[in-house]
């Protein structure tokens, strides 16, 4: 009777923490970082009141559950510190750029590793629906926690390779409206505000780039500082140069259509580069599928004939 209520305990534990990381997880996963909303924010900021602000906070279920994430986390002290920092700024390099997304993050990777582990338990060890010997059932489990822990930062990682690599494939373009704007009379912020307006749909990562520079330059008493910033936001070697040569054209004077001109051919060309590297790897990345699977199927059905008529004359 005790072991019993003990395993009913022990079920009834385990379905509550796979409830609630599932729910974390849910609202990770649908969570959107709310980049437009944030810049219609600030450029209408002046306009709006703290109590309506409030009262759009109080209004909102998913801003609720955020503040119950924040809280759990702030109990946790896993928000302080230099490890925060760098959570903040590896979530700004893949383009999260609210303060919630930390929260979340660390939610997910808190509650992650639990879920997967008591997942893993409730199907090895008392469901049974996984065959898995008794000697690897513990080291099964660690698999799985392990496996949680790992899991956010494979998907950070990945979500910032495929920004810088999209940024870096748009800039070229975006380069060309911004030289554009430039030499119609348009200062550098304005011709950011612009560009990003006509990007929105076509280059949305860029757009909302360009746009949050242009508030920064507007808004920041140190105009080098918001063009650090961008720098700092996407971490490419392309957005770099381009920050260099606005640093430059500040500080200098130097012609700004001039260098954009010239930083857009630069990257069309180095893009084009990496286009032909790639085409030119592919024969060899193709010879391993070759043998395995074109010259075995083409060989037996080559051989095969002969072999059959051999076999029938003897």
């Amino acid at each position: 009777m005790i072991s019993a209520l003990s395993d009913q305990n022990f079920v009834l534990v385990i379905t509550a923490a796979a409830v609630l990381s599932f729910w974390a997880i849910w609202l990770a996963v649908t969570w959107q970082p709310p980049m437009e909303a944030r810049l219609k924010a600030l450029r209408t900021r002046r306009m709006k009141t703290r109590s309506e602000q409030v009262s759009a906070a109080r209004s909102s279920p998913k801003v609720a559950s955020i503040g119950l994430m924040r809280d759990i986390a702030n109990r946790l002290n896993l928000l302080r510190g230099a490890a925060a920092d760098q959570t903040s700024r590896k979530l700004r390099l893949a383009g999260f750029h609210s303060r919630d997304a930390a929260v979340i993050y660390v939610f997910v990777k808190l509650t992650l590793p639990l879920t997967l582990g008591f997942v893993m338990i409730f199907l090895t060890s008392i469901t049974g629906v996984l065959s898995v010997p008794d000697d690897l059932q513990l080291l099964t489990s660690v698999g799985a926690v392990l496996a949680g822990f790992l899991l956010p930062d494979f998907y950070i990682k990945n979500v910032t390779s495929k920004r810088r690599e999209t940024l870096n494939r748009s800039l070229p373009e975006g380069l060309d409206l911004l030289t554009i704007c430039v030499e119609a009379g348009l200062s550098i912020d304005a011709a950011f505000r612009r560009v990003s307006k006509e990007t929105a749909e076509s280059m949305p990562e860029l757009a909302a780039e360009f746009e949050m520079t242009a508030i920064e330059l507007t808004y920041l008493p140190d105009r080098q500082q918001a063009l650090e910033n961008l720098a700092d936001r996407s971490n490419s070697e392309a957005m770099a140069a381009l920050v260099n040569a606005l640093r430059q054209t500040e500080k200098y004077g130097t012609p700004l259509a001039n260098s954009l001109r010239i930083l857009s051919q630069e990257f069309r060309q180095t893009r084009a580069s990496k286009a032909e590297e790639k085409g030119a790897r592919m024969p060899a990345l193709m010879t391993v599928p070759l043998m395995v699977f074109i010259l075995p199927t083409l060989i037996t059905v080559l051989l095969a004939p002969a072999i059959m008529s051999a076999l029938n004359l003897t």
